[in-house]
Formats: structure tokens, C-alpha cells, sequence
């Protein structure tokens, strides 16, 4: 349901609905919506890969941040419900995703692996919610990327998915490179 209308669309009533089942029957196994929506962005960290410690730092910090990135777009929900929940309420998906990261960035040297996460996730975070905005936004007009980026007054002359890859892999670099700068 998040997957096919958003954020928005999301109602105990309308998810019960859908189910054959009673918004209030629903309530017998999430106490509030909120748990159920902590619930489904736990359920999506679970498609984030994370590589074990001890692989070279930067590759398996350069692979979280393109995992979660696809991830993120595959479920354009995503980034705005971070923005509402955060993510301190740590499920297990969430869990393992950071306690790998953190895991990857401790055996790398880093003196602060937390700050280190921090920073990384709240690029990919960043960007990916940018993007999903856009690419929702494209969806509504109907159009294709490229329609849409004419149709806005703009001259098309890269393929505008590509264009969004490369601005992406740049700023990843460019964090990582700050990152590489706090090994111990």
C-alpha cells in the first residue's frame, strides 16, 4: 500500500479495508499507526545490504550507500517517513543495518564510528529523498524523466536517470573522502 499511494494514503481504515479485515482488528497487532509505520521502514532495511567488517572500508561504505539509495527509490515513502520517525526506533532490520556500518567503520580505525554513520546515512538520506520527490513528481505528470525535464523549460542533453546516478556517486565521493580524513 505505502508502495503504491504513498505515505499519505496510509490509514488503519484503508489498510483493514484492503485486508478484508476491521481498522479496529488491526489495532490487536500494532498499537497505533506509528508502530505499524516504524514496523514497514524496519521491514524495507531488511533489502539493505551491508558487507561484513574487515572488507575495505570505503567499497563496503560505497555499496551500503548505493544499496540503501535503491532501496530508498524502490520505496519513495521512505526518506519522508525517516523525517517523521527517525530512526531511533531501531527494529531489527534497522539494527543490523547500522550495528554493521558501525561494525565496518570500528574495524576501519574510526575514533567516532557512530559520526561516521551519522554522516553517511544522512547524505544517502538526503539525496534519496530529493530524488524520490522528483521521480514522484514525474510519475504524477505522466511523463517520462525526460518528458518531464523539457517540459519544464530545460534542454535535455544526458539522460537525466544518468545524470541523477553521477550526481549522486560524486557526493558519496566527496563524503567519503571526508570520511577518510578522520582514520585513526
Amino acid at each position: 500500500m505505502l508502495d503504491a499511494e504513498g505515505a499519505d494514503a496510509l490509514s488503519m481504515r484503508k489498510l483493514g479495508a484492503r485486508l478484508n479485515a476491521g481498522a479496529t482488528s488491526l489495532y490487536r497487532h500494532v498499537a497505533t499507526k506509528d508502530e505499524l509505520i516504524e514496523l514497514a521502514v524496519d521491514e524495507v532495511f531488511g533489502e539493505i545490504t551491508v558487507q561484513p567488517a574487515g572488507t575495505d572500508w570505503r567499497t563496503a561504505a560505497r555499496a551500503a550507500a548505493q544499496s540503501f539509495r535503491t532501496t530508498a527509490l524502490r520505496h519513495a515513502w521512505l526518506g519522508a517517513l525517516l523525517g517523521q520517525t527517525g530512526m531511533a526506533q531501531l527494529g531489527p532490520n534497522l539494527g543490523a543495518f547500522s550495528n554493521g556500518l558501525v561494525d565496518l567503520f570500528t574495524a576501519a580505525g574510526y575514533p567516532e564510528p557512530t559520526g561516521a554513520l551519522d554522516t553517511l546515512l544522512s547524505y544517502v538520506n538526503g539525496m534519496t529523498t530529493a530524488e524520490a520527490a522528483w521521480l514522484t513528481s514525474v510519475a504524477r505528470a505522466g511523463q517520462t524523466e525526460a518528458e518531464f525535464v523539457v517540459a519544464l523549460g530545460g534542454e535535455l542533453t544526458e539522460d537525466p536517470a544518468a545524470v541523477r546516478d553521477a550526481k549522486f556517486a560524486y557526493g558519496l565521493e566527496v563524503v567519503l573522502d571526508g570520511l577518510a580524513t578522520r582514520l585513526k
